[in-house]
């Protein structure tokens, strides 16, 4: 088993992180939050990988060889969905944000504060 997936998962996960913390715009924000969640991706699919693992259909291979784990393979594929999902919410309430005070800026919406 290797650490280069989690390795590059977790700078995956950095690069994302800096980028929100850094945004001086909310769509620039909502998108390094998309490369956040991304970093999940990649995660998940180091946690399923078998090195010589074939898919995991099991009409027309002999018993004993080794398999990809089809559980993280449906993780997978939820996790882009919820990503997609949440991506076009948050870009929802940007384009109202833009449209009720006139800016993206997150330091410029004083109306927003309590």
């Amino acid at each position: 088993m290797s650490v280069l997936p989690f390795l590059a998962a977790g700078w995956i996960f950095l690069v994302g992180v800096y980028g929100m913390v850094t945004s001086r715009n909310l769509v620039h924000a909502v998108g390094c939050l998309a490369v956040a969640q991304s970093s999940t991706y990649v995660l998940l699919l180091g946690i399923g990988y078998r090195r010589g693992g074939t898919a995991p259909v099991f009409s027309d291979i002999p018993v004993g060889t080794p398999v990809v784990d089809p559980v993280v393979q449906a993780l997978v594929l939820t996790d882009v969905v919820v990503g997609a999902t949440v991506t076009a919410l948050l870009l929802s309430l940007v384009i109202q944000i833009r449209k009720r005070t006139g800016t993206v800026d997150p330091e410029a919406l004083t109306d927003l504060k309590g």
